[in-house]
């Protein structure tokens, strides 16, 4: 269902966010994150002098690249076009997160290890979805190491959201020893 008819209004800005994940030959996994901001009007700065309607804000691009543990082994950003000179600095800063795993903690881990004054907002804020884009591209290669095991370890997905409730349908059906939801007389 989409969203109700808005009331009139003007479109002036617009960001977009692409996530994408690949498996490498090496066996390791790089995820990359777009993010541009385009505005519907022309203006002027002081860095870049007049901005055409729709020329990029921020064109930036991130890529990390992970092991199926969540170990970060690179990472790359690039600032094809900031509002700042400033920015393009930031770059060599966001390898900083080499070593790092994505899991619980994750953003607490990563604001320890990079100072705010010292990274791009915006490519920091990339970091969440691509965490999340690595679960999505890894989850095929998790479950089938996870199926290997003698013992099946609870997975972490479990209770992050209403459709992994560990006592819903889904949980019932696909991993039914981590189920807590009531059982059936039949069970």
């Amino acid at each position: 269902m989409p969203l109700p008819d808005p009331v009139e209004r003007e479109h002036l800005h617009t960001r977009r966010i692409t996530c994408q994940g690949y498996l490498r030959s090496d066996g390791l996994w790089d995820l990359e994150a777009h993010l541009t901001d385009t505005k519907t009007f022309g203006f002027d700065t002081r860095h870049r002098g007049y901005l055409e309607p729709g020329a990029p804000v921020h064109d930036l691009h991130l890529r990390i690249t992970l092991d199926l543990d969540f170990v970060i082994h690179d990472v790359i950003a690039v600032s094809d076009d900031t509002p700042y000179l400033a920015c393009k600095q930031t770059a060599e800063i966001m390898r900083e997160l080499i070593g790092l795993k994505i899991g619980p903690g994750w953003m607490r881990a990563v604001r320890d290890r990079i100072e705010r004054k010292s990274s791009c907002t915006h490519l920091m804020e990339l970091l969440g979805p691509l965490a999340t884009t690595a679960y999505q591209t890894m989850h095929g290669a998790l479950e089938e190491r996870a199926r290997q095991q003698p013992v099946r370890q609870r997975p972490r997905i479990l209770d992050a959201c209403i459709g992994l409730a560990s006592d819903g349908p889904v949980v019932r059906e696909r991993w039914p020893e981590f189920y807590t939801g009531p059982r059936d007389a039949a069970d």
